[in-house]
């Protein structure tokens, strides 16, 4: 049995369900139940009954439960032991747009205040870039708005946000707020090049058809978002821009932020890095960006 199996049908068994289980170790329901299924095969009995309502372990079942829950200390001791060998000196964060304003300051503050020799390098790249440069071996860890899949990346949210809509000042006023996604229609959403983040584009654009928008002509792949062409873009009346409420740069009178009705887009950011990483220092990072969001 691998690590990653053990660790599985334990999280399934505490979980109750397999759905429940799937959403805390960031895995589709299908693939869990396939590396069950497969354990099972492997050790030629049942671990699980499966029912209605959940499941439940087995006498065989209950019986791995107590070892892989032993096995899975003795791994986390194991890599405890080691981390005080591990070195630490420069982090290198892959950093998107529009992040909420005092997620990387607070996250970056607790890293200076543990690990004060840690120097953290920040480079701003799309999310499809950040996870080549995190498979790469060029990033430590990236912050990305799609979750990669693999057992080679490890991922935890750290930040959702309901997202609004930038429109011209005389267009707010005309929708009134909250604005209903299908008063957007006729007008021409801002978009981004797919290719940086297909996953959340995809997302964007169902939800846009799915209330009756067009989503308009793919930008091309080498064109790059800039964020200071959303207001020019949008003051003009024309079109419109998606930005979640604490938008971090300055907007002039002619623009204004609207949230959307039943708040129809959900923006959600990962912080992502290598499966096989035991750096304090990271681990340290990543547990202050969770700190921001449960706050």
């Amino acid at each position: 049995m691998e690590i990653r199996e053990m660790r599985a049908f334990v999280a399934v068994v505490e979980a109750g369900t397999m759905s429940k289980a799937a959403r805390q170790l960031h895995v589709s329901q299908p693939a869990l139940s396939q590396t069950i299924t497969a354990l099972e095969r492997r050790l030629g009995v049942q671990l699980l009954v499966r029912t209605s309502t959940g499941v439940q372990a087995t006498d065989a079942g209950t019986t791995l439960l107590g070892e892989a829950r032993a096995v899975l200390a003795r791994h986390e001791q194991a890599i405890a032991a080691l981390a005080r060998h591990t070195t630490t000196g420069v982090l290198r964060v892959g950093v998107p747009l529009e992040l909420p304003p005092e997620l990387l300051p607070s996250a970056l503050a607790r890293l200076a205040e543990e690990y004060p020799e840690t120097r953290v390098q920040a480079r701003h790249l799309s999310s499809v870039a950040q996870v080549a440069a995190l498979r790469a071996g060029e990033l430590d860890v990236g912050l990305v708005r799609e979750r990669p899949p693999g057992p080679d990346l490890d991922a935890s949210l750290v930040v959702t946000e309901d997202v609004g809509v930038l429109l011209a000042a005389d267009l707010a006023e005309k929708l009134g707020s909250p604005v209903r996604l299908e008063d957007l229609a006729g007008l021409e959403w801002f978009a981004f090049a797919r290719a940086g983040s297909p996953a959340w584009y995809d997302e964007l654009a169902a939800i846009l058809r799915s209330h009756g928008l067009t989503v308009g002509p793919e930008v091309p792949e080498e064109q790059r978002l800039i964020v200071e062409l959303k207001i020019p873009a949008v003051s003009s009346g024309g079109a419109y821009a998606f930005a979640p409420p604490e938008w971090p740069y300055p907007m002039p009178d002619t623009v204004r932020w609207v949230p959307l009705a039943g708040n129809p887009i959900v923006r959600r950011t990962w912080a992502v890095w290598p499966a096989t990483s035991h750096r304090r220092d990271l681990a340290a990072f990543v547990a202050a960006l969770e700190a921001y969001r449960e706050d």
